[in-house]
């Protein structure tokens, strides 16, 4: 059945002359893959114990060793079975970008370590790697030999005159779309989307199709259990379209999907797409897409919610979603950060842009950049925050702001909470402050979230019961590991919003097989908050006594409310 699905998207991609030579030579690169995969490769996709790190592979450094090995240490010394997957983000030579301009897809830097570094840390997590395909950089052998005129090479980019109206596409950034190159052949200006030393490929040309096949199954050969997709919404180019979310897109994004299941039962993909939300969720397809979707309006969402102290925007988005679950065989990445800033266009339709701008000044005011983007009228507007997540919640107003540590933990007990698999930045777990040295050594506002630690600083502050680092990575691996056991935070376990007002968020999940139900409550405020016990999500006989399991203590109940401490995170069960 996959064979045919697949020379059926063949044919609709590159025509029904194309498609059978091509369908054959995938048929024997998925075959080739499946003699290297043991039965131990394959399995259920996912559970309660799952969580994700997020880290490149140098976020920890120590003198003398290779970041992959140290990171590999680090992990088995202090998270343990707190997770079960690690996304290394890319760690193959690159140009610029912290790696998502790829030089050479096909090797580890050699100052990371090697491809048997990366297997041994595949021996106790499942690994996701990064498949950066919509371009690769201008500094690697394919624009080399684009240059020189090389077949097949000559064919791998994008060509376009500038005196074209390319005003209908939609960007990320603000250079010009177009970068000149000079070639054998003259001048030529060729597709940039994202940078001028990230030149976009030609998936219109098969063989750049086949190229990314070998590359995802390479991939999966060396350990990877997650394929994410990068930028992948702007895959597919037509002038006088937006050049975004094509249908050609999606068709790649099927084909690829097809092609992992049939090569690695059991392997996943997942897409990056940092667009407003029904976009976003378009890449479940009907099921026939991603495994796996960021859930990008989260971040925004709850850093804006925490920031006014209401709930409301997060309260109706929560909603939607949950008349619109995802597909069978499909899940969100619940996060809160990541390597990117906090991405502004999924608060489109759902936050009204006066109080985004609210949002951004308050974020400015503790030391945070805003990145914008062109428009087609020429105008700019705001498409990410760059701040350190943990800073982004201290006030700058006061030399010791009481609520800072609270209000940053609930809204990672939060994230932790929600129907789908938890993602966790390594800078979230180590509470790492703005590195605006960072910024000025780089000259890059994103690199003010993307701090590289000296492990002996690390273990000092780890060691330090009294530092902010010791306080939210102690109690986010214990909180990790209280999820594991729970079987109501399974990813596929129902999920239902309680309406408690616009102070207190709440939602119940519910084991899949019906066998546990955990009430999680989050006071968005500094002020002490009530819950009626009549309230009807409670479910109990009057008199039941409940227990936050967080905290594991009995939570008292006065006058027949709960009380709800300023900016706590509760999972609450009946029993004293």
């Amino acid at each position: 059945m996959s064979q045919t699905a697949i020379l059926d998207h063949l044919s609709q991609l590159y025509g029904d002359n194309r498609a059978p030579d091509l369908a054959r030579a995938i048929a024997q690169r998925i075959a080739a893959t499946r003699q290297t995969l043991s039965d131990s490769d394959q399995g259920d996709c996912w559970d309660q114990r799952d969580a994700l790190l997020i880290t490149y592979a140098d976020s920890i450094q120590a003198p003398g060793e290779a970041p992959l090995a140290t990171l590999h240490d680090f992990a088995a010394s202090h998270l343990g079975d707190a997770f079960s997957m690690i996304h290394l983000l890319p760690f193959f030579p690159f140009s610029s970008d912290d790696g998502f301009s790829v030089i050479d897809y096909r090797q580890v830097r050699p100052d990371l370590g090697t491809w048997a570094d990366v297997s041994a840390l595949g021996e106790d997590y499942r690994l996701a790697f990064d498949l950066v395909i919509n371009h690769c950089s201008r500094e690697g052998l394919w624009v080399a030999d684009y240059v020189a005129d090389v077949a097949p090479y000559n064919g791998y980019f994008i060509e376009a005159d500038p005196s074209e109206n390319l005003s209908m596409v939609t960007r990320p950034r603000t250079t010009a779309l177009l970068r000149e190159v000079y070639t054998h052949r003259g001048v030529k200006h060729l597709w940039a989307t994202f940078s001028h030393d990230q030149i976009d490929l030609n998936f219109a040309n098969p063989l750049v199709l086949m190229e990314f096949v070998d590359i995802l199954l390479g991939y999966v050969e060396q350990g990877a259990r997650v394929i994410r997709l990068d930028a992948v919404a702007y895959l597919w180019k037509e002038i006088g379209t937006p050049c975004i979310h094509l249908p050609q897109t999606h068709g790649v994004v099927k084909l690829l999907r097809l092609i992992l299941e049939a090569a690695a039962p059991g392997a996943l993909l997942l897409t990056e797409t940092n667009v407003p939300n029904a976009e976003n969720r378009s890449y479940f397809g009907e099921g026939d897409e991603a495994n796996l979707i960021y859930e990008f309006s989260l971040p925004p969402l709850l850093l804006h919610g925490l920031f006014t102290g209401s709930s409301r925007y997060l309260t109706e988005w929560m909603m939607s979603q949950q008349l619109d679950p995802p597909p069978p065989g499909c899940s969100v990445l619940n996060f809160t950060a990541s390597h990117d800033g906090i991405g502004l266009r999924p608060l489109e339709g759902l936050v009204p842009p006066e109080e985004v701008a609210l949002l951004l000044d308050g974020m400015r005011a503790r030391g945070g950049f805003v990145a914008s983007k062109s428009n087609p009228d020429g105008s700019k507007s705001p498409y990410e925050l760059n701040i350190s997540l943990f800073d982004a919640f201290r006030d700058p107003r006061l030399e010791h702001d009481p609520w800072h540590v609270p209000s940053f933990r609930l809204s990672q007990v939060l994230a932790l909470s929600l129907r789908g698999i938890p993602a966790v930045y390594i800078h979230s777990l180590t509470a790492t402050p703005n590195d605006p040295q960072g910024v000025e050594r780089t000259g890059r506002t994103r690199s003010i979230n993307r701090r590289q630690w000296d492990r002996g600083e690390l273990e000092r502050l780890l060691a330090n019961p009294d530092s902010n680092t010791a306080h939210v990575f102690l109690g986010y691996r214990k909180i990790l590991r209280l999820r594991r056991r729970h079987p109501a935070f399974h990813p596929d376990g129902p999920q239902e919003l309680l309406l408690l007002g616009y102070h207190i968020f709440g939602v119940a999940r519910e084991a899949p097989d019906g066998s546990e139900r955990i009430i999680c409550l989050f006071n968005f405020t500094p002020d002490l908050r009530s819950v009626s016990m009549d309230e009807p999500f409670w479910g109990s006989e009057p008199g039941t006594l409940w227990r936050d399991l967080i905290e594991d203590r009995p939570i008292p109940i006065e006058r027949g409310s709960l009380q709800v401490a300023p900016y706590a995170a509760l999972w609450l069960v009946p029993g004293d």
